[in-house]
């Protein structure tokens, strides 16, 4: 792994997205850059001293492959650093694909019918035997199953009530 200059970062960064356009990932990571020889870290925050120094941010652009690089940004050039590196990511993440949301959009639909299915009551009609009588044991098994969703309906409701009634008392 390379380590360049903030510049040199920069560059590189906007070559990698420009070469991963059509196709390819890239991976960005920030880290505290801290060193060993500093002593137990954790020693000082089991007797809770606070560290008030500060560090640089070591900041890492790969391609999962043949290309990576890093930059070492020290905690004065951190604004500067992240304002160009924000107008870069903006600019580069012009080709990524939009969500699609067919899929969304069919099972919002398929509620709000389930819905309007609810709210309609069941029409019963025909004979009690003859011609038309399997017809009317049918709506009457549709008007069974709705009062049974209807009631379902209402106790999830219900619940919910419950449920923010005891999360405002907590």
């Amino acid at each position: 792994m390379q380590l360049v200059d903030n510049d040199i970062f920069f560059k590189k960064l906007a070559a990698l997205f420009e070469n991963s356009k059509a196709r390819g990932s890239i991976w960005l990571t920030h880290k505290r850059l801290t060193h060993d020889d500093e002593g137990n870290k954790e020693m000082a925050a089991a007797e809770g001293t606070m560290d008030s120094k500060e560090y640089p941010c070591l900041v890492r652009a790969s391609n999962g492959g043949e290309e990576k690089f890093s930059t070492r940004v020290l905690p004065a050039d951190l604004p500067a650093f992240h304002a160009t590196y924000g107008a870069l990511l903006k600019s580069s993440m012009t080709t990524l694909r939009k969500r699609d949301k067919k899929r969304e959009k069919q099972r919002a639909e398929a509620v709000v019918v389930k819905k309007k299915k609810l709210s309609e009551p069941v029409k019963i009609d025909g004979p009690k035997r003859g011609n038309g009588r399997k017809k009317r044991q049918r709506q009457i098994k549709a008007a069974i199953k709705r009062d049974e969703a209807l009631k379902a309906a209402e106790q999830k409701q219900k619940e919910k009530e419950e449920k923010k009634k005891q999360a405002e008392v907590v």
